[in-house]
């Protein structure tokens, strides 16, 4: 209690005593004040329900038998309020059978009236020492948020680790790379902390996502145009190559793209030149390109749907980004870092999760990865009222355990041998990365057979309900 962090914490944590007797109250409140721990007393349940929801009182001396309000249900409104409060319920019938029912239902600690302050005091020295370890221990998360903080990637696992080394490896002499993951992994971020730590960091990072335009508006987005070239072409204006000249653009999913259109990303690559739409006029581009993708790029040639000079051209660095279901210790450095970034943004201090929240977070599939997650914590803090996140304050799919699909006969469904075989070689490609040599070992087969299988199958669409 002597400790310097100790003693702060003693003089910061707000008391509320709650009994029907004022004269108790008053006594009470007297104790603890000469004791070092600031406290207020009322009579009236409510009004203490009030302060622990404003977060105006920490702990709370209640009494069990009230009239207006038992203990218990004191108890239970509470920490519905806060799950953070510490309530140390008082009652002049004691027992152990009532004192072990009090603790399991969230209760700090069940003391006798008249009230032993040697004993009291004893209790909420070991809170004191409670609180004061939390303090230190979340300022020893914040310096490790930070330290992790790689231009934006929150990691400690092992793999986001290597991540960040291959980035700061790579950055100052790459011309070309390949981003790959899972949707929401954070390709984009490796992108960026790419450029960041480039020579070109100061000039231009063009951003182009692949999949939101059709073939003719993404070639007059990367590549500009002349004036009445289609429909709506007011006016000639440069594409995202010419505006980033010197700078860095980042193709979001390239997977996605057309064969003509890779067929014409291929030439800037190789000739460092491009034309505007409609233009005969060729102009010189210096620009350093990353590309990102959530598809096997590699499975997509062997399926003729992707370009193999120029999945070589863009895969001479290749950057992977694990999903989250490949780095779970990294969950609760992110929950941190979204906390802290989204406590400032609405204006609110956050100290943690409860640990039913946590819970709900921990056994989360996470399909969505780190974006998924991101958005679970911006939903919650807009909703949290408490300085802690609480489960009722998360997502609904985060509220109720989530349900596999049992393997029953109802599931099944009739489907082409073909399909199957399909299905089952293409992720075993995943699982390889794409290697070739190493899935026609696991599968059994010839390298020649799985390649021949893979074109033979490639523009077959897979039967619904296959998987």
């Amino acid at each position: 209690m002597d400790r310097p962090v100790a003693g702060v914490v003693r003089k910061n944590l707000a008391l509320c005593v709650v009994d029907d007797e004022s004269d108790q109250v008053e006594l009470a409140t007297l104790g603890l004040e000469k004791a070092g721990f600031p406290s207020v007393g009322t009579t009236d349940p409510e009004e203490a329900l009030q302060k622990v929801r404003h977060g105006t009182c920490r702990v709370v001396l209640v009494g069990l038998k009230m009239p207006r309000m038992d203990g218990l249900t004191f108890l239970e409104k509470a920490l519905l309020c806060d799950p953070g409060t510490h309530v140390i319920l008082i009652t002049g019938d004691y027992s152990v059978d009532s004192a072990m029912e009090a603790i399991k239902r969230g209760a700090y600690d069940y003391l006798r009236k008249p009230l032993d302050y040697p004993r009291l005091l004893k209790t909420l020295g070991d809170l004191t020492e409670l609180f004061a370890r939390r303090s230190q221990i979340r300022g020893l998360e914040a310096k490790l948020v930070y330290n992790l903080d790689f231009h934006g990637i929150v990691g400690r696992s092992p793999k986001m680790l290597d991540v960040s080394e291959l980035v700061q490896k790579v950055a100052r002499h790459y011309t070309n790379v390949l981003v790959t993951g899972p949707t929401g992994s954070g390709k984009e971020l490796v992108a960026r902390a790419l450029h960041q730590m480039s020579p070109a960091a100061q000039e231009r990072f063009a951003v182009c996502n692949c999949l939101a335009l059709a073939d003719t508006l993404l070639e007059s987005q990367l590549f500009g145009h002349v004036r009445d070239r289609f429909t709506g072409a007011t006016d000639t204006r440069p594409g995202l190559f010419e505006n980033g000249n010197g700078g860095t653009l980042f193709l979001d999913e390239i997977g996605e793209t057309s064969l003509q259109m890779q067929a014409k990303l291929l030439r800037v690559i190789q000739n460092r030149e491009i034309q505007r739409a409609g233009s005969p006029e060729v102009k010189q581009v210096d620009v350093r390109l990353i590309a990102a993708t959530n598809r096997d790029l590699r499975a997509e040639v062997l399926a003729g749907r992707f370009r193999e000079d120029l999945f070589d051209r863009l895969s001479s660095i290749e950057v992977r980004v694990p999903g989250l279901t490949e780095r779970p210790e990294d969950i609760p450095i992110l929950i941190l870092h979204f906390l802290k970034k989204y406590g400032q943004v609405y204006g609110k201090v956050f100290q943690g999760l409860t640990r039913r929240a946590q819970l709900a977070m921990y056994q989360h599939n996470w399909p969505g990865n780190v974006r998924e997650l991101e958005n679970a914590i911006s939903s919650a803090a807009i909703a949290a009222t408490a300085d802690f996140v609480d489960v009722c304050d998360l997502p609904e799919q985060l509220q109720k355990p989530q349900r596999r699909a049992a393997s029953t006969e109802e599931n099944w469904r009739p489907v082409p041998l073909d399909e199957v075989r399909r299905l089952h070689i293409q992720r075993v490609l995943e699982r390889c990365n794409g290697n070739r040599v190493r899935a026609s070992q696991m599968l059994g087969i010839g390298r020649t057979s799985l390649y021949r299988f893979l074109k033979r199958t490639a523009k077959r669409p897979i039967a619904k309900g296959a998987a």
